[in-house]
């Protein structure tokens, strides 16, 4: 698990300062307020509990990158723990384009949005006590990835902080309570990598601690099952465009030997699309990785053309 900390840390959000963003207007219940003044309750479900589920959503070209399916994921979400979001896909998409506009922004554009159980009458766990409906922010910024990233790769390091059973916590909750990955990010650090590659209950392969993961083996691409994994809207686009390109594709469980040999190694997520990954536990992934050539390889180079144009359909 100990790996080479002589470079410097990197993140797979990572993104290009922009100024700009020091003057955004933050949404907070239909209301657009200033950055530096935008501020929710203390007694908010979602500060006092981690009580929410958010999305993470891409502006390409005025349009936003696979809306039905994070709505989807969102409503499924609130759903599940009987969380009313009080509006309806229509409004949500109304008020993410009036937050845009209002922003002046039409491209490159990641926006954060959050739904929690609301403002509670007491600092106490029972859902009854929150009274006055949900909270939803949402917060958008000009925000482009780094080029590094696709240089350089992300080092992972496996951690002993595993991603639960269902009954536990599902992992298809894409809830404000992210302590589990919280945790196995500081385990990573300390180990001197990236980010952290989790584990499920039985010692398989899962997830980072940020993003899906997957490898590719003698022409190859696997991912884990999805059973303990956040069911990535990127994710199931890759799974889905390796099937439809003759690019065989494989759900299923695999252990870190099999990740440590892999030919190539990448990462999924709405802001990254698809990352690198240089390095697990320090050792270098495929013959292309490593510090001399970490950059992907050929058919995550094939992928993140495939999901370009993916990208480019369905904002056009």
């Amino acid at each position: 698990m100990i790996t080479n900390d002589s470079t410097e840390k990197q993140t797979t959000h990572d993104a290009d300062d922009d100024p700009r963003n020091q003057h955004i207007l933050i949404n907070i219940n239909g209301e657009l307020v200033p950055r530096d003044q935008a501020t929710v309750s203390v007694y908010d479900s979602g500060f006092l509990l981690g009580d929410g589920m958010w999305e993470g959503m891409r502006l390409y070209n005025g349009k936003w990158a696979f809306f039905d399916e994070h709505m989807d994921r969102l409503f499924n979400s609130c759903k599940a723990v009987s969380l009313d979001i009080g509006m309806s896909r229509e409004e949500i998409h109304d008020a993410l384009e009036t937050t845009a506009s209002t922003n002046g922004m039409i491209s490159d554009v990641h926006c954060r949005l959050m739904v929690t159980r609301g403002v509670k009458s007491k600092p106490f766990q029972h859902p009854s006590l929150s009274k006055t409906g949900p909270t939803i922010v949402i917060i958008m910024e000009h925000s482009k990835p780094v080029d590094a990233l696709q240089q350089k790769g992300i080092r992972l390091a496996s951690v002993p902080q595993v991603r639960g059973l269902p009954h536990s916590q599902d992992a298809k909750l894409n809830s404000h309570s992210k302590l589990n990955c919280v945790i196995a990010c500081l385990q990573a650090e300390a180990a001197g990598a990236d980010e952290a590659l989790m584990l499920d209950p039985y010692g398989f392969v899962n997830t980072t601690n940020a993003c899906n993961f997957f490898i590719v083996r003698k022409g190859e691409v696997w991912t884990s099952t999805g059973d303990y994994c956040m069911n990535g809207v990127t994710r199931q686009k890759i799974i889905d465009l390796c099937r439809d390109n003759s690019i065989p594709v494989f759900e299923k469980n695999f252990s870190l030997y099999e990740s440590y040999s892999a030919d190539e190694a990448f990462l999924t997520g709405t802001f990254g699309a698809q990352t690198p990954v240089a390095s697990i536990d320090g050792k270098t992934i495929g013959q292309t990785g490593g510090e001399s050539s970490p950059g992907a390889g050929d058919i995550t180079r094939q992928l993140q053309m495939l999901y370009r144009q993916l990208i480019n359909d369905a904002t056009s």
